[in-house]
């Protein structure tokens, strides 16, 4: 049985706009960092399902009122309103914080930081979602089976691939169904695939041909994603919320703060990248652990207050107020 929530796929009010727009930011901001995803941050923020359903709407019914020119019933109809708000401050945050978290991850004390926070970030929301799951032997079997997907993908090395029409297709596909999973980050699965570097140059040279064809692979990539996503959330989800928990799980490993750099390289651009990390022990007496320490605890508290605010049901805030 689904838990009920606030329906945001309709905003009505600033307050439910002012939210939407903030939930973009955040996914936008998440989007930005490898082993982030900007899914976990709708799951976290209460509008995951809208946001799968509102991309399920752009169908054929869809084309059919766009090519009618109804365009009143299709903007409603594709829930325009949720999408358009969720998307500026999507955009919003990719342009405001692009320049800002790349400074922040290529230092190696500001990413320990930044890290620590999104930590508890995905922390908290593996244990407030987890809360809500009816736990069962298939649900716990999906749920370890998510943490076991989400633990080897974001262990590969990656690779050198070729930069082919098809292979920037699929590599647009698997990105953008990896960004609306919680957990996975779409980011690091181009990076995984070898094509991270060769898009963002793109983009910031403007060279349009790769960047069309990796848009196009996403566009059908999320199409056709969101509509699988939809069917299991509403015929199985009990079972689809643990995997989808699982995920988030097994990215912990990924965004754990405090790592060592075994196996690295340098790119094409003359930039280092570690290929292969192990997480390690941190130096509990050092400034930097209490600080980093303190933003995890900060970003664990963040996401159980909103919880809390949408169904004053979260354990922990019952208990502190």
């Amino acid at each position: 049985m689904k838990p009920q929530e606030h329906d945001l796929s309709k905003p009505r009010t600033p307050t439910q706009y002012l939210r939407l727009f903030l939930t973009g930011f955040a996914m936008g901001a998440a989007d930005i960092v490898p082993g982030v995803s900007g899914g976990t941050m709708a799951f976290i923020l209460g509008v995951y399902e809208s946001l799968v359903n509102a991309i399920k709407s752009c169908n054929l019914a869809a084309l059919r009122l766009a090519l009618r020119f109804k365009l009143g019933d299709l903007l409603e109809h594709i829930s325009f309103r949720f999408l358009f708000v969720l998307g500026l401050g999507l955009l919003a945050a990719i342009l405001l914080l692009s320049s800002f978290l790349s400074a922040t991850l290529d230092d190696a004390a500001g990413r320990v930081l930044l890290f620590a926070f999104f930590f508890g970030l995905v922390l908290a929301s593996i244990l407030t979602i987890g809360v809500k799951v009816r736990w069962s032997a298939g649900a716990a079997a999906l749920f370890v089976l998510g943490t076991a997907a989400a633990f080897i993908i974001v262990n590969i090395v990656p690779a050198e691939a070729d930069h082919s029409a098809p292979a920037l297709f699929i590599s647009g596909m698997i990105a953008i169904t990896a960004m609306i999973l919680p957990g996975i980050s779409g980011s690091f699965m181009l990076l995984i695939m070898g094509q991270y570097d060769y898009v963002l140059t793109a983009v910031s040279n403007r060279d349009l041909p790769p960047v069309l064809i990796v848009g196009a692979g996403a566009v059908v990539g999320i199409l056709a994603f969101s509509r699988i996503l939809s069917y299991l959330l509403e015929r199985y989800y009990n079972v689809t919320v643990a995997l989808l928990v699982g995920f988030m799980s097994g990215s912990l490993w990924k965004i754990y703060p405090w790592k060592e750099c075994l196996e690295s390289d340098i790119d094409r651009h003359g930039d280092f990248r570690c290929l292969l990390e192990r997480n390690v022990v941190p130096d509990g007496a050092s400034e930097q652990f209490a600080l980093a320490l303190a933003l995890m605890l900060l970003g664990f508290l963040a996401v159980n207050l909103l919880d809390h605010m949408q169904s004053r049901q979260n354990p922990l805030f019952r208990r502190l107020l």
